[in-house]
């Protein structure tokens, strides 16, 4: 068993076990336990505040403890305290709500509904700031849980994402400095239901990203956590495809406010923990573009260049 897409010298796990979940170390097709002797850190995140990548290297050379990938069930590779989400923040992913009338009130042509779009898109990234909310780390879980469709909804959606996973605790940094502050990165698939985004007892009260996002499971993380020193995260290829269709195919080149800009904005008001994620945004090609949402059976495969592959499998609520 290999891991698409995955050709650094190594990678942070969590795995199950009999007796609960461990911290490993996968290098290649192989993986071993991380104790705190090992680690060097009493837990995961306080090693992310402080990582020694290269003691970690070192132990890649040990023969001990090593066991077959393939005999391992992975589960989410971090233990986030906080997750903060990125809206609209790639230009041809928010051209495609809007024209599919996410946004807007039916007055315009699809013609002029991606123009109006685009012309926000370039002003926002010339003057505006990024835009955050708040997921629910009880949502984070790995790809060893299938994903249940809530029944109170036909309209799931994927939406595949680079995550950040912050290191050295972030608080109103300069974006010159924000990638400091960086340990690693992961996949995120950040699932939507798309009929509960905008209130329809009160249009003023916006959007409610807490029923439409924060269903259990909605936040499939993983499998790996790639260090930092192995990524740049700039130009990334990201691609998500439902049962074996590509439905998404970007470029994190694309992202209207980078990595920096995004840390240095989110640690404006409150600090970005050791082990935290950042999640920057999703491409154009969710469900909503190709009217086609998740159902009972759907499998997701979303990989991201350099960070591995991750597989959703989607299920009924209750089905067992």
């Amino acid at each position: 068993m290999t891991i698409e897409r995955f050709d650094a010298p190594f990678a942070l796990v969590r795995y199950r076990t009999g007796s609960g979940v461990r911290l490993g170390l996968l290098s290649g097709d192989r993986v071993r336990p991380l104790g705190r002797d090992e680690l060097g850190s009493p837990t995961l995140n306080d090693f992310l505040a402080a990582p020694d990548w290269e003691h970690l290297a070192a132990l890649t050379d040990d023969d001990d403890e090593w066991m077959p990938l393939a005999e391992v069930t992975l589960t989410a590779p971090v233990e986030p305290r906080q997750v903060l989400q990125t809206g609209a923040n790639y230009r041809q992913h928010v051209i495609e709500l809007v024209v599919a009338g996410l946004t807007q009130d039916g007055s315009r042509t699809p013609d002029q509904a991606r123009s109006f779009a685009a012309d926000i898109m370039d002003e926002r990234k010339r003057s505006g700031e990024p835009y955050f909310f708040i997921g629910l780390p009880a949502c984070v879980v790995g790809e060893d849980a299938a994903l249940a469709l809530p029944g109170y909804s036909k309209v799931h959606d994927w939406e595949l994402e680079l995550a950040v996973v912050i290191g050295r605790e972030a608080f109103r940094v300069r974006r010159e400095d924000a990638l400091d502050h960086v340990a690693g990165y992961t996949i995120v698939n950040d699932i939507t239901t798309r009929d509960l985004v905008f209130r329809k007892d009160m249009k003023e009260i916006g959007t409610d990203w807490y029923r439409a996002k924060n269903a259990p499971g909605f936040l499939p993380t993983g499998p790996l956590l790639v260090p930092a020193p192995f990524v740049d995260a700039s130009d990334v290829n990201v691609r998500l495809e439902l049962n074996g269709e590509v439905m998404q195919d970007a470029s994190t080149s694309d992202l209207l406010f980078d990595i920096p800009a995004l840390i240095s904005g989110a640690s404006q008001t409150m600090p970005l923990l050791p082990g935290d994620l950042l999640l920057t945004g999703s491409p154009a090609g969710n469900g909503q573009h190709w009217k086609r949402f998740l159902q009972d059976g759907d499998v997701m495969t979303g990989s991201i260049a350099g960070l591995g592959t991750q597989v959703v499998r989607c299920v009924a609520e209750g089905a067992r």
